[in-house]
């Protein structure tokens, strides 16, 4: 019996599904590709002040953003905007887009910079293996970069990005 005046209640949403993991390395070798452009662009910006400052002549003979602990912070910085603007205005980056993945907080809303920056470093700790197996231990580069990617597989696979960040990366639905 219905009465005059009320709506019947609303039926839950559906919860959305969490990406899996092909999906989810798809969408990192995609961006992967972007990045890479960035920081081509990102790098000659630098090169092109350091010319600037020191003139041309003095890079002939030293580059100075070779080692050069600011310029990796630079680079560093560039990484994370760029992953962090697309997730937090919008959750998508143009990989995650084409894969249909959107990231999120546990109750569907956008995240925020905060949010952004555990997954970003998080997500980042793959690279620890990579970067530094050679260096001091002197494994292989093929070795480090191995011992790298599994442990990047180990922390999608384990969704610590999501987890230590109270986010979720979800599949949307086709449009």
């Amino acid at each position: 019996m219905v009465m005059h005046g009320t709506a019947p209640p609303n039926p839950p949403l559906p919860r959305p599904l969490l990406a899996g993991l092909p999906r989810r390395l798809a969408a990192i070798v995609y961006d992967s590709l972007l990045l890479t452009g960035v920081l081509f662009v990102a790098s000659a910006l630098a090169l092109g002040l350091a010319a600037a400052l020191l003139g041309s002549e003095a890079l002939k003979f030293h580059n100075p953003l070779a080692g050069n602990p600011f310029f990796s912070t630079y680079l560093l910085l560039v990484c994370f905007f760029f992953y962090g603007g697309f997730w937090t205005c919008g959750g998508q980056t143009l990989g995650m887009r084409a894969w249909r993945l959107r990231v999120q907080r546990r109750d569907g809303r956008g995240i925020g910079w905060w949010q952004a920056l555990l997954r970003f470093l998080i997500a980042g700790l793959w690279l620890v293996p990579v970067a530094y197996l050679h260096r001091v231990f002197g494994v292989s580069v093929g070795l480090s970069l191995a011992a790298g990617l599994g442990c990047l597989l180990l922390l999608l696979a384990l969704r610590l990005p999501d987890r230590g960040s109270e986010t979720e990366l979800v599949l949307l639905p086709k449009s």
